[in-house]
């Protein structure tokens, strides 16, 4: 593995440091040495330096950076190590900009751990990207990312787990959870309504408070119940006219207070604006000001409003306790993050089961798939550099993999890229996959060869690629580079064709009635290539289902428009109000629009039955039993899907799922309780989720589309 030489404070704790004693609680053991520390040392803490190597010639980065996204000295004296922090989600990123020659595993695309309905497969990915992390020197790590899907053409989707709060909720908690196990803090970001990468250093965001409560805010809330996240990031946009790192309401009002969250708030990188507002706002820490913001506002400028009594003592003192806190809780001082070996063999297999637990059947006319190996005679593979490697999303959580750059050069070369291919070749595993098979390349670029190479073959595999990275949304929904006329010449030639889609988010695929099957792969991380073999052939069954609804075209969304992608006018701010809280699935079944694919569907190469649903209910907690049968010839895994409908609502709401593995014949019998924070609204006037009472339709099935007979459950109004 690559590695970096790592500088650290000194770690020695003699026993006449009571903060030292493991067994006092982490709050305990952060007062404890807050009484010890300056105030010189209190504010070196609540602000970080960025380690990478664009900074100001006479601004040099301090002595003991690992060189990465942050750095926050450590202090000696008191044996309080530094904090190296460390881009992203996907693994601990890598890119040759920050660190020459570094490396490491990158994870599939959120969409692909969301897509899995596994909150134990979100765990495995963050355990393993935080042990990695850890083992480089790293103790922070800026994961978990849990925007919901409002605007499809969002850059960052794939960074992200889809459109639904309770889903997003359990697997970015649960990924979260992983990482801290790993004795790293994670962040949890980018907190909140940061939707969209246009204009997302200037817009303001218009929402209401009730529906962002049920929507965007609850996947955090979920998500910080479960993960327990040390750090939570402050995002880019304004909030209803305020900077969401110097926004009352979101910190102080809902994290602090409400949900009694005991960790620090960092600001992302550029994301402070102010030093009393902020700081009494709720914001913590300063991330990388030296670079990213107008100035270091967390030194001179609140030492000053701190003189001027604008700022309390006590604040700043929480600031501090907040950090050390969260330090205590992940282990970072019994457990020193510093170089060690890494099982590079291990964690590859982390990230190719997350993907064999998260790719997507789509479509599969005819049993097209799963591909007969022994009875293949000839195969085209088609596009998208499959014979070199698989596509990743670009911007700060880009992850170098061992072996580096399968397909260099590619614009653009600056920020947000470089584009990316991992060098992990869908087309060399297949030819391992069907050795007695001729598996011939097509490049896709002449669109004539391919289909004549497509037309002389069994089958035809076309891969296409759709690029998208942070700091830039797409225009529009389509596959760029005449993809889709590559994709029609082909399945006109040989109907027997399959296409792998490698993209961040939905696209639209005028030639869908035309192939035979579909994959969705999104951007699919280490080990993809045999992955991606697995799943064509059959040793992996597909158990993937959507974490997003998937529309037909543009005129489907809340926002047919989105100003100012791709160039022009920054729009000033984005109503989010249209859908509120119906996001996703909620949108289309409020306004009877019928997406191309709904929310929770996916595809198997074996068959399931529900049984009918049962729902008790004691109080406002309610619990759904039913019966999954493999019904098929082959081991598969089904999810059960239970959704709710309101008094009153037009939309259903996810309110529990649970994935099982099923061998064929088996039957299994299922109880889930229901999140009950779905049963309910959230009040404005006292702060509390309310049951409103009255007839309550719960309905099971495949997806949020394809539901079996529902149950009314008759429930009495309350707060939960």
């Amino acid at each position: 593995m690559g590695m970096c030489t790592w500088v650290g404070a000194s770690l020695a704790q003699p026993a006449a440091q009571p903060w030292s004693n493991v067994s006092l609680a982490p709050d305990a053991r952060a007062r404890l040495l807050l009484a010890q520390l300056t105030q010189d040392e209190k504010f070196q803490l609540i602000r970080s330096y960025y380690g990478g190597p664009d900074r100001p010639a006479n601004n040099p980065v301090p002595k003991g950076s690992l060189g990465s996204a942050g750095y926050v000295p450590g202090i000696p004296r008191l044996g309080i190590p530094a904090l190296q922090e460390s881009d992203a989600g996907l693994g601990v990123a890598s890119s040759d900009r920050i660190r020459a020659g570094h490396y490491a595993t990158p994870l599939p695309a959120g969409p692909v751990t969301a897509a899995s309905w596994d909150p134990q497969v979100a765990f495995r990915g963050g355990a393993m990207i935080g042990g990695e992390a850890h083992s480089n020197g790293f103790n922070v790590l800026l994961a978990g990312g849990i925007n919901l899907m409002r605007e499809p053409r969002n850059g960052r989707n794939f960074e992200y787990a889809g459109e639904d709060p309770l889903l997003a909720g359990a697997i970015v908690g649960a990924a979260v959870g992983g990482v801290e196990s790993a004795h790293v803090i994670s962040t949890i970001k980018h907190y909140a309504l940061n939707d969209q990468e246009t204009a997302r250093d200037t817009i303001n965001v218009e929402i209401g408070e009730q529906a962002m409560r049920e929507s965007d805010l609850l996947a955090f809330e979920l998500a910080i119940e479960r993960g327990k996240p040390g750090s939570v990031m402050c995002s880019y946009n304004k909030l209803n006219g305020d900077w969401a790192c110097e926004n009352d309401y979101l910190l102080n009002q809902v994290l602090k207070r409400d949900w009694h969250y005991p960790g620090f708030v960092m600001s992302d990188w550029g994301g402070t604006h102010s030093a009393a507002k902020a700081v009494n706002a709720g914001l913590d820490q300063e991330s990388a000001g030296e670079v990213f913001d107008k100035q270091v506002y967390f030194d001179a400028p609140l030492r000053d409003a701190l003189a001027k009594g604008e700022v309390k003592q006590a604040r700043v003192d929480d600031m501090v306790l907040r950090i050390l806190r969260s330090m205590f809780a992940a282990g970072v001082f019994e457990h020193p993050a510093q170089p060690s070996p890494i099982d590079e063999v291990a964690n590859l297999a982390v990230a190719r089961q997350t993907l064999e637990a998260g790719a997507v059947l789509l479509r599969n006319q005819q049993g097209l798939l799963p591909l007969d190996v022994g009875k293949l005679g000839s195969v085209a593979v088609i596009g998208a550099h499959a014979d070199k490697g698989v596509l990743a999303g670009g911007g700060s959580s880009l992850v170098s993999a061992k072996g580096g750059n399968a397909v260099p050069g590619l614009a653009p070369a600056g920020w947000p890229g470089p584009v990316m291919y991992h060098p992990y070749a869908p087309l060399k595993a297949l030819r391992e996959a069907a050795p007695k098979a001729n598996i011939q390349f097509a490049e896709g670029n002449d669109v004539a060869a391919a289909a004549a190479l497509a037309a002389k073959s069994d089958v035809a595999v076309v891969f296409v690629q759709k690029w998208a990275a942070e700091s830039v949304d797409a225009t529009d929904l389509s596959l760029p580079d005449a993809q889709n006329a590559l994709v029609a010449a082909v399945a006109k030639a040989n109907p027997r064709t399959v296409v792998v889609l490698e993209n961040g988010g939905p696209v639209t695929m005028p030639w869908l009635d035309q192939v035979g099957a579909v994959l969705e792969v999104w951007y699919p991380g280490g080990d993809a290539g045999h992955a991606i073999a697995d799943l064509l052939t059959g040793k992996v069954n597909p158990s993937g289902r959507l974490p997003l609804s998937w529309p037909r075209d543009v005129s489907q969304l809340p926002r047919p428009a989105l100003p100012g992608a791709g160039g022009g006018t920054p729009p000033a701010s984005v109503d989010y109000g249209i859908e509120g809280a119906d996001v996703g699935y909620r949108w289309y079944q409020s306004r009877g629009i019928k997406p191309l694919f709904p929310f929770g569907y996916g595809l198997s190469y074996t068959s399931f039955s529900h049984g009918s649903l049962k729902v008790s209910a004691q109080g406002h907690q309610l619990e759904a039993t039913l019966e999954l049968s493999n019904t098929g010839t082959r081991a598969g895994a089904e999810v059960a899907q239970v959704y709710v409908q309101l008094p009153g609502a037009k939309a259903r709401r996810l309110a529990a799922f649970t994935k099982v593995n099923l061998q064929p014949g088996e039957h299994r019998q299922l109880t889930i309780p229901l999140e009950p924070r779905l049963l309910a609204h959230f009040d404005t006037t006292t702060h509390r989720w309310v049951v409103p009472g009255g007839s309550y339709s719960v309905a099971e099935g495949h997806s949020s589309a394809e539901l079996g007979t529902p149950v009314v459950v008759q429930l009495k109004p309350g707060a939960l």
